[in-house]
C-alpha cells in the first residue's frame, strides 16, 4: 500500500501538577528532601492546589507559569481563580482562614514571594491549617528569558514532588525537526530554538545526560549520523557510506546504536559514540529491514522494528541482538504495520505506531501482560517519544491540518498541541538532566555537507512500510512537497 508519511464553576478550573525527576534546585529547605508533605486526599484523585497572587514586576508571569506547569503535569487540580476572587489570606499577623480555602477545593495553598535572588515558596496544608514546607529558590538574571523560565519550571517540578510524591516534567525540552532543521522547545511549547543550520536533519535523539544530541542528515556519500555537543561542536559518526539512520543512545550515554542499510537489507549496529572503532553488527536480518532501536531503561534490552516476517512488527532482544522475539501480535487492527517503538523510562510499556483503518495511531503494549492499548484516533498519529515521567508521550499528528507535535497523557488519553511551526516531526523528549546540561544553539550553525537535493521523508525516516520494494530511493524536494499531507486532509 502507499507510504503513509511520518516525516480547565468559576471557582475551580482544571487540571494537573507535573511529574518526573529533574535536577533539584538549590536553596534552604525546611523539610527533608524527597518526602511528600502531609496532604490528605483520596488516592487516585488530583489534590487541589491554589496559587496565591504573586507580587513584583514578574508576579503575574510567575503565577501563570506555575499554574500551567501543574496543569500540564496531569496530577494536580489547579484552583484557577482570578486574583480578585481569592479570599484574603492574612497579613502575617493573623492566621489564614484555612477552612474557607478548603471549601474552595484546595488541599494545598501555594504562597510565592519574590526575593532579591529569586523566589521563596511556602506550601500551606489547608486541611491541617499549617505551613508544611518552605524553600528559597534562586532564579537567574533575565526575567522571562529561556534560562529563567527553565529554572522556574524546575521550581514547579519540585513543588509537584512535594505535593504528589512525583517530580514534574516542566523543566524538560523536546527536540523536533522543522524544514530540515533540528529545534528544541520547552515542554509548554515556549522558546522554539533552532539548533542546526538549514540541512536535511531527521530523527534527533537526546543523550541520556542531555550533554549531546544525535540526528541523521544527508552527507556527501549518503546518510550520516551527526553528534552535536551542548554549545555547538559536532562530529560525524564514522560509518560506512550509504544509509545510516535512526540513531539512539544507550543509557550509559556512550554507546550509540543505529541502522545501516545496504542492498542485502538493513541491520542495527552499535559503536562508541565518541570513538573511532568499527561498529559491530547486532542484528542479522537476512535481507529484511531492522531499524528504529530503543533501549530499555537498564540498557539490557532493545526494542526495534523489523520486517523479517514480511511486514513491520516490533521486536525485543538482548542489547547485543541475541534472543530476539516478536512483541506485537497479529490479532488487532486491519493492517500488519507496527513500528517506531519507544521504551518507557519506567520499563513497563513500549509505545509504538500501528496502521489502523489506513491511518497510523499511537499504541502501547505492556511488557508484563502484553496488553495493547490504543491512545489516538483522530488524524494520523506517529513517532511516539516518552517523557521522563513515563506518563506523557510526544507524538506527530496532522489532526490540526499540518503535522505538528502533540502531547498525550496515556492515563486519560487527553492531548494538547505543543508546536505551531511550519510543520514539525520527529519529537524526542529530553531526560530530566536537561536543567543542568541544556543544549543551546550554535553561534553560527553550519549545515553539514549535503548531497544534491534534500532528503525528505525517505523510508529511512521511520515512515516506509518495511519489507516493501523498491528500496532506498530518496525523495527530492520537488517530489516531497511541504509538511501538509494531501492524503491527510480529512483529519
Amino acid at each position: 500500500m502507499p507510504l503513509l508519511r511520518r516525516c480547565a464553576l468559576s471557582l475551580v478550573a482544571a487540571l494537573a501538577v507535573l511529574l518526573s525527576v529533574a535536577a533539584p534546585a538549590r536553596g534552604q529547605d525546611t523539610t527533608v528532601a524527597g518526602v511528600r508533605i502531609g496532604l490528605v486526599y483520596t488516592p487516585g484523585t488530583r489534590p487541589g492546589v491554589l496559587v496565591l497572587p504573586v507580587g513584583g514586576v514578574a508576579g503575574d508571569s510567575i503565577r501563570a507559569i506555575l499554574q500551567r506547569d501543574f496543569t500540564y503535569g496531569d496530577r494536580i487540580n489547579v484552583i484557577a481563580l482570578e486574583p480578585s476572587a481569592i479570599p484574603p489570606f492574612g497579613d502575617g499577623s493573623s492566621k489564614p482562614n484555612y477552612p474557607l480555602f478548603t471549601r474552595l477545593g484546595a488541599a494545598a495553598i501555594l504562597e510565592v514571594t519574590p526575593t532579591s535572588f529569586g523566589i521563596q515558596v511556602a506550601v500551606h496544608n489547608a486541611g491541617k491549617g499549617l505551613v508544611e514546607r518552605t524553600k528559597a529558590f534562586p532564579l537567574p538574571a533575565g526575567t522571562l528569558s529561556a534560562n529563567w523560565r527553565l529554572a522556574l519550571h524546575d521550581v514547579a517540578d519540585e513543588i509537584e514532588l512535594w505535593v504528589t510524591g512525583v517530580r514534574g516534567i516542566a523543566a524538560t525540552r523536546i527536540l523536533y525537526v522543522s524544514e530540515g532543521r533540528v529545534y528544541q522547545v520547552d515542554s509548554d511549547g515556549a522558546n522554539p530554538t533552532p539548533l542546526t543550520g538549514a540541512a536535511t536533519a531527521m530523527s534527533p535523539v537526546w543523550n541520556p545526560k542531555a550533554t549531546h544530541i544525535a540526528y541523521m542528515t544527508m552527507g556527501p556519500a549518503g546518510q550520516q549520523i551527526v553528534i552535536r555537543e551542548s554549545g555547538g561542536a559536532t562530529r560525524v559518526l564514522p560509518t560506512r557510506n550509504g544509509l545510516n539512520m535512526t540513531p539512539t543512545f544507550a543509557p550509559d550515554g556512550n554507546t550509540i546504536v543505529y541502522a545501516f542499510g545496504a542492498e542485502s537489507g538493513t541491520d542495527l549496529y552499535a559503536t562508541n559514540a565518541f570513538g573511532n572503532e568499527p561498529a559491530r553488527r547486532i542484528t542479522v536480518g537476512r535481507g529484511s529491514d531492522n531499524t528504529q532501536p530503543s533501549f530499555s531503561p537498564d540498557g539490557r534490552r532493545l526494542a526495534f522494528t523489523s520486517g523479517r516476517v514480511g511486514h513491520p512488527e516490533v521486536y525485543i532482544s538482548d542489547a547485543d541482538g541475541t534472543n530476539a522475539e516478536l512483541l506485537t501480535p497479529y490479532n488487532f487492527g486491519d493492517q500488519s504495520y507496527r513500528a517506531n517503538p519507544d521504551w518507557s523510562p519506567d520499563g513497563r510499556l513500549i509505545a509504538f505506531e500501528a496502521l489502523i483503518g489506513g491511518r497510523m495511531q499511537i499504541m502501547s503494549i505492556g511488557l508484563r501482560d502484553r496488553v495493547i492499548k490504543r491512545h489516538t484516533s483522530e488524524g494520523v498519529n506517529e513517532q511516539p517519544s516518552w517523557a521522563p515521567d513515563a506518563r506523557h508521550v510526544v507524538f506527530t499528528s496532522n489532526r490540526g491540518g499540518t503535522r505538528q507535535l502533540w502531547v498525550l497523557d496515556v492515563e486519560s488519553n487527553t492531548v494538547r498541541q505543543l508546536t505551531r511551526a511550519l510543520g514539525a516531526r520527529f519529537g524526542a523528549w529530553s531526560p530530566r538532566s536537561v536543567v543542568a546540561s541544556s543544549v543551546g544553539p550554535s553561534p553560527t550553525p553550519t549545515p553539514p555537507p549535503q548531497a544534491q537535493g534534500t532528503c525528505h521523508e525517505s523510508w529511512t525516516s521511520r515512515t516506509r512500510p518495511l519489507g516493501t520494494r523498491p528500496r532506498r530511493r530518496l525523495r527530492l524536494p520537488e517530489e516531497a512537497g511541504n509538511d501538509v499531507d494531501p492524503g491527510d486532509a480529512d483529519a
